[in-house]
């Protein structure tokens, strides 16, 4: 059962719902599998942004942010919980019939500002499992344990990814556009009877073919991994996911605009997660034929188009007056990971990850060093460029010393307070920023220093994916003001290696 999140704030200590309407709105903006360099105002060429680049030159824009993790489930974990996904085992990637890996007892942002009075919301991707039991979720009724009972008042999200199965929205706990005559099946060990494959049925890949993996159930002409039976009405079509996200954040704008219309005046939390650009990269036809990058350039696109929908939507119910929008990634970027798309042959010149070793999976910087773009109008400083150390996992404790929210002893206990330096009005770095590679290896950064714990492993991705892991049996550290981490000091700097090395194994032991 969920515990009450937060029993001494809420609406009483702010007063009455007049103060309550001066809170802001946030808006929670993660994107997937989008690096440091894949934005126009991160320096993209070859790719134009102009909704994002509004973004940035209206807020701040930060050069030295940080996810927790390389990969998307540990770090959406840590995003929610403030908590380190390294000190919790099976935060890796998450199938997608895990059970819920937040559990309902844990305190998570979406209870701090439900809490505070605010009406809560998810939309888009999850990746975070469903249900009380991995493999047991009963996908055509209602989940037993779902996004509701960890402070949700609505969602509307996808399992997992759109690589994995079930390709199909849930909202609420059910599957949405649910189709009786066709019961959902979902299995990760063996297929269903009758059912085809990719690899066994490629004459039916019609949209998209995999490079490597990827090759299970078909789902709208498109292999993925696990088996699924079932779905019928309810099956995504790739095409359309960043508008059936976009539409619902838009209804999520239009309803809580009616709420502050009427007598409670409530404001609202979203975390909205797009799709875009994680594979398999399939946009709506809208975009087909306008990036020289194509597919995954079109999936750039259309990202920054919902952005702009979203913004619009803002201001057409009023919202934009008093309302953050925080854009960021779960981690850094990817080419070729499953499916032949020529993403890796189109790129030509541009690099996602910007100026940054590796990319995603990778203990080097392009895993975590993600785009992080703060704005909010009046209150964050317009047109700023940051380079102060920032880290994803401080969202809980910044946002909620902003609206007063009271965190209960022992909860989040690796997020911090940084709201001044998010809103461009100190140059103040986080002390520290811990990241986790898809081996669970560990990472700390100060601004001067990059370490890298020693792990085994081998120094590229072995099972497709063109990127440098960063994995060595010895300690590595890097001067952070000598680019691209392109040589390791650690043996000319053995003091600062200790130094790291006693920074790491405080945070290890929480203290």
């Amino acid at each position: 059962m969920k515990r009450n999140p937060l029993p001494l704030l809420g609406l009483m200590a702010l007063g009455a719902s007049a103060q309550a309407q001066d809170r802001p709105n946030v808006i929670l903006l993660v994107s997937d599998d989008v690096g440091y360099g894949d934005i126009s105002c991160y320096g993209a060429t070859r790719v134009s942004t102009p909704n994002l680049d509004r973004l940035a030159n209206e807020g701040v824009r930060f050069t030295d942010a940080h996810s927790c993790a390389s990969t998307s489930t540990p770090s959406r974990y840590g995003l929610l919980t403030g908590v380190y996904p390294f000190r919790r085992p099976g935060t890796d990637i998450a199938a997608g019939n895990a059970g819920m890996i937040i559990r309902p007892e844990q305190y998570t942002i979406a209870d701090m500002f439900k809490s505070a009075g605010y009406r809560t919301g998810a939309i888009g991707k999850w990746h975070l499992g469903l249900g009380s039991k991995t493999a047991e979720q009963d996908w055509n009724g209602t989940l037993d344990v779902h996004l509701k009972d960890i402070g949700f008042d609505y969602s509307y999200i996808m399992a997992a990814t759109a690589d994995r199965v079930p390709c199909v929205f849930i909202e609420n706990g059910r599957v949405a556009n649910y189709d009786p005559t066709a019961p959902i099946e979902v299995s990760y060990k063996k297929n269903f009877e009758g059912e085809p494959t990719g690899k066994d049925n490629p004459e039916l890949l019609t949209k998209l073919r995999p490079s490597h993996g990827h090759n299970q159930s078909i789902v709208n002409g498109i292999s993925r991994i696990g088996y699924m039976k079932g779905g019928g009405k309810a099956l995504w079509r790739d095409e359309d996911i960043a508008d059936s996200i976009a539409a619902h954040a838009i209804k999520f704008f239009a309803e809580s605009n009616n709420v502050r219309k009427g007598e409670s005046a409530q404001p609202f939390f979203l975390y909205l997660c797009t799709n875009d650009i994680h594979v398999p990269r399939f946009p709506h036809e809208r975009f087909r034929g306008k990036s020289v990058m194509g597919l995954r350039g079109e999936a750039i696109l259309q990202l920054d188009w919902t952005v702009g929908k979203v913004m619009d939507a803002l201001k057409e119910y009023g919202l934009d007056d008093n309302t953050i929008v925080i854009f960021t990634s779960d981690n850094g970027p990817v080419l070729d990971d499953g499916y032949d798309d020529n993403a890796e042959e189109l790129a030509g010149s541009h690099k996602p990850g910007g100026p940054f070793r590796g990319g995603k999976y990778s203990a080097f910087e392009a895993g975590s060093t993600v785009p992080f773009i703060v704005w909010w109008k009046g209150h964050a400083k317009a047109g700023k460029v940051s380079t102060a150390l920032v880290e994803q996992t401080d969202a809980l404790r910044s946002l909620g010393n902003l609206i007063g929210a009271r965190i209960p002893e022992g909860e989040a206990p690796d997020s911090r307070d940084y709201m001044k330096t998010w809103l461009g009005k100190s140059n103040k770095s986080a002390e520290y920023s811990v990241a986790m590679a898809a081996n669970r290896s560990l990472i700390v950064r100060t601004k001067d220093w990059k370490y890298i714990e020693p792990s085994d492993g081998k120094p590229m991705i072995t099972w497709g994916p063109k990127i440098e892991t960063g994995y060595k049996n010895v300690p590595q550290l890097y001067d952070m003001h000598s680019q691209y981490e392109a040589k390791d000091v650690s043996a000319e700097k053995p003091k600062v290696v200790k130094k790291m090395q006693t920074i790491l194994s405080s945070i290890k032991e929480g203290k």
